[in-house]
């Protein structure tokens, strides 16, 4: 049974909520801190969210963005989770571009774990990171089976992961359970199985402790 489990009625709604919560933390943390660190997730599910955020009220040069994961393919490339995050959100909104902490994972998974893990050294811990769930249940790049989801890095290599591109750059469990708080995104029919045999207990990579699930499921 999933605790902090929120279900709504369409995709939509989905990103409005996490777009009001992402919001909310922002706003909390730059009172507190004067800083809010917030990690992107890949894919599908959260581009709606990324755009309803271009005209939010936030104070975006407080701001550092960080990413979940990426994939080892040239910078400019099409599938890059950057990218996305580019067209979706950073394009639009006036945040430092030194704010913004890509993943050289251009360069290969390890010299680029290895390089992000330094990076995210400089600070105490995440504030927000935002998490996706795949169809086998793999969340970031951490796939079931995988040698990674066991390395204790703060940054991961990834390696033969069951979709392409094979090579990858993840946060690990140690940087996902040190954020003040996790948000999982899921949506699309393909991951009712997947979702249902969590919901009975099943253990999956998607399963990080004390996140809030947002979920049309």
């Amino acid at each position: 049974m999933l605790e902090n489990l929120i279900h709504h009625e369409n995709n939509d709604a989905v990103a409005h909520a996490v777009a009001g919560r992402i919001i909310e933390a922002a706003s909390s943390a730059i009172a507190a801190r004067g800083v809010f660190h917030l990690a992107l997730a890949g894919g599908t599910t959260p581009r709606c969210c990324y755009t309803l955020l271009r005209d939010a009220d936030i104070a975006w040069n407080n701001l550092h963005i960080w990413f979940g994961d990426e994939r080892c393919l040239p910078v400019g490339d099409a599938e890059r989770n950057d990218l996305m995050a580019d067209q979706a959100l950073l394009n639009y909104v006036n945040i430092p571009s030194h704010h913004i902490h890509r993943i050289a994972a251009e360069l290969g998974p390890d010299q680029a774990a290895t390089m992000y893990a330094e990076e995210l050294a400089a600070i105490p811990c995440l504030d927000l990171v935002l998490c996706g769930m795949g169809e086998d249940g793999h969340t970031c790049s951490l796939f079931p089976d995988n040698p990674a989801l066991a390395d204790e890095r703060p940054v991961v290599p990834v390696f033969n992961a069951p979709k392409p591109p094979p090579q990858r750059v993840s946060l690990g469990y140690s940087t996902l359970h040190a954020a003040h708080e996790r948000i999982i995104m899921v949506t699309g029919e393909g991951k009712r199985d997947v979702f249902e045999r969590i919901r009975l207990g099943e253990s999956f990579p998607v399963m990080i402790a004390n996140s809030e699930w947002h979920s049309t499921l």
